[in-house]
C-alpha cells in the first residue's frame, strides 16, 4: 500500500537505488534470533534481521540472477535483474514491534524464503492446497492480499471471517511486525504472513489454490519510465488466474487515475478474466507522468467499467486521507472464467 506518494510497495518492480538497504534484512544482526513454534510445522518461520544488503542482493543477483557489472560480454550492467514493485529501505523496528516479532513470528510468519534476509521464494516451494492444509491446519478457502501495509485490512477481514484463511504478503519489516501485533492481540489463527516478493510466490502457485487475491492501493510509480514497475502486469495476471479457483476474483483498488487506466489496459479483455464491474467511469485514454497529471483533464476520454467500493475493505487512514484530499477511489473486480 503506497503512502501519499512514498514508494512503499506493490505488491506486492524497481531498479534498486545505489543506497538500497533491506527492510527485510540482510546479514544477521546481533541479538536477532529465529523463532520457532507452530509455524515450523508448516515450513517454519523466518528470522528478522536488520543488516544492510548489497545492491546486487536487493536486486536478486545473489538468488541466481545475473546482475553483476562483469557479466557476459556485451550485456549491460543490470542485465537479468528482476523488475520489482518495491524499494527495499532501511528501517529498524521500535521496541514494541520488535517484541511483537519475537512473540508472534513463530505463529504467523511462514518460512518460504530462499534464505534468511532474502525476499525470494524457495525453488522447491509448491503453493497448492496441500500447502494450505499444512500451514493453516484446515481446508478453508484462502484469500491472499498483496501488499498489506500495516495489516489493518487483512487482520480485520480475518477477525470477521474465521472460516476463511488469509495470507498477508508484505516486504517491509514494520508492516510485517504490525500485522503480527494486530493478529496476535486478537488471538487469530486463520492468518499467516509471508515476507516475499509476491510475483515469485504466484509463480509457484498451483491451480485453484486461492479463492480471491486483493491488491489495494499499490505503489503508483507515477513517472512514465517507471510504469513497468507497477505490480499489475500481464505476467502476474496470468499467474494469479492460474492460482484462482474458477469464479474467484482479483480485487484491485487505486486512488491514482493514471493507475486506473493502467489496470484497464492490462486486465480488460484478458483471457481468463471478466470485468465484473457495473459502474461506468470516464478516464483519459493517454498516460500522464509525475508532474503533469494536471494535463489529464484535457486529454481524450473514454468510458470504462469499474466496481462499487468493496465492502470487505476497511477504511484505513490512508484511504480516508485520499478521500479528504478529493481523490477518487477506483475499485476493480476481475472474475476468473
Amino acid at each position: 500500500m503506497h503512502d501519499d506518494g512514498e514508494q512503499l510497495q506493490d505488491m506486492p518492480g524497481v531498479a534498486p537505488a545505489a543506497d538500497v538497504t533491506s527492510e527485510a534484512g540482510g546479514a544477521s544482526a546481533p541479538g536477532v534470533r529465529a523463532s520457532s513454534g507452530p509455524g515450523a510445522a508448516a515450513g517454519g518461520v523466518a528470522a528478522r534481521t536488520d543488516g544492510a544488503v548489497s545492491e546486487g542482493d536487493a536486486a536478486g543477483s545473489a538468488d541466481g540472477i545475473d546482475g553483476g557489472a562483469d557479466g557476459a560480454a556485451g550485456r549491460p550492467a543490470l542485465w537479468g535483474r528482476p523488475v520489482l514493485s518495491f524499494v527495499r529501505r532501511s528501517g529498524h523496528l521500535d521496541a514494541r514491534l520488535q517484541r511483537a516479532w519475537d512473540r508472534y513470528a513463530g505463529e504467523y510468519l511462514l518460512d518460504i524464503n530462499v534464505r534468511e534476509g532474502s525476499l525470494a521464494v524457495r525453488d522447491d516451494m509448491v503453493f497448492d492446497r496441500d500447502y494450505v492444509r499444512s500451514a493453516w491446519g484446515n481446508d478453508n478457502p484462502l484469500i491472499v492480499e498483496i501488499g498489506t501495509g500495516q495489516g489493518e485490512n487483512v487482520v480485520a477481514a480475518a477477525a470477521g471471517h474465521p472460516d476463511v484463511n488469509y495470507l498477508a504478503l508484505e516486504v517491509y519489516d514494520p508492516g510485517v511486525a504490525h500485522t503480527m501485533l494486530l493478529a496476535g492481540k486478537q488471538g487469530l489463527s486463520n492468518i499467516r504472513i509471508a515476507q516475499v516478493n509476491a510475483p515469485e510466490l504466484f509463480k509457484a502457485a498451483r491451480p485453484g489454490v486461492a479463492a480471491e487475491v486483493w491488491t489495494f492501493f499499490p505503489d503508483p510509480w507515477p513517472k512514465m519510465k517507471h510504469h513497468k514497475r507497477r505490480i499489475v502486469q500481464p505476467a502476474l495476471a496470468a499467474d494469479i488466474r492460474r492460482a484462482l479457483v474458477d469464479g474467484g476474483v482479483w480485487r484491485i483498488a487505486t486512488d491514482i487515475e493514471d493507475y486506473a487506466l493502467h489496470v484497464h489496459e492490462v486486465m480488460d479483455g484478458r483471457d481468463g478474466f471478466e470485468n465484473a464491474g457495473r459502474l461506468t467511469v470516464s478516464l483519459p485514454v493517454e498516460h500522464v507522468g509525475k508532474g503533469n497529471a494536471d494535463l489529464a483533464a484535457g486529454l481524450p476520454h473514454a468510458e470504462f467499467r469499474e466496481s462499487e467500493r468493496f465492502g470487505g475493505r476497511v477504511l484505513t487512514n490512508f484511504e480516508r486521507k485520499g478521500l479528504e484530499a478529493g481523490r477518487v477511489i477506483h475499485d476493480f473486480t476481475y472474475r476468473a472464467v
